[in-house]
């Protein structure tokens, strides 16, 4: 049912549901990332041999049970001009009821960085996600020396909010996140 409404395009870019169509162009996009450039990037995986076109359709099923559910969406971002998949963009629902709350990240294949796409799709798909999804608020939850991520959050108006001490469970530990934050601009006068 949401993923008829999940669309937008900019200048260059499409957002949309991925479809078992988009699997060799997938495929192709994220076989060609260049190594890892810094710490959170993944960059090329070392193996894809378990990304078969029928792991990918189960993939994107997955997507489609949890959009069903109202507990993720998740975008593909696609250049205009070839259709070629340059990333993804995901949201989570975090809380309805009276605070429409969610948490939205984003990942751009590396070989596509300073293109300036991931302003564009996270900016596209904060509007898409506050008018069609009806979220009143979206936070980025972003490590505290994710730079490039920061940045981001800055130049696409997203405010910062507090350090969220020890709010995640990684590479062992319990790790501190930068909170920034959007709320749905409001209709009323």
């Amino acid at each position: 049912m949401q993923e008829s409404i999940l669309y937008t395009e900019t200048n260059r870019l499409i957002l949309r549901p991925f479809k078992k169509e988009d699997y060799s162009n997938w495929y192709t996009q994220f076989d060609q990332r260049l190594p890892s450039q810094y710490k959170y990037d993944d960059g090329r995986p070392s193996d894809m041999e378990t990304s078969t076109e029928a792991w990918f359709t189960n993939w994107i099923e997955g997507f489609e049970e949890m959009a069903n559910k109202d507990e993720t969406y998740i975008l593909g971002v696609f250049r205009k001009e070839d259709g070629v998949n340059v990333g993804k963009i995901e949201i989570t629902t975090i809380m309805r009821r009276e605070f429409q709350w969610a948490m939205m990240g984003y990942s751009i294949h590396n070989q596509f960085w300073k293109n300036g796409y991931a302003i564009e799709s996270v900016s596209a798909a904060t509007d898409l996600f506050f008018s069609k999804l009806n979220f009143h608020r979206i936070e980025l939850h972003i490590n505290v020396d994710n730079h490039p991520s920061i940045r981001l959050a800055e130049r696409t108006g997203f405010l910062f909010e507090c350090v969220r001490k020890e709010f995640s469970y990684e590479d062992h530990q319990w790790t501190d996140f930068l909170i920034y934050y959007k709320n749905q601009p409001s209709t009323s006068d």
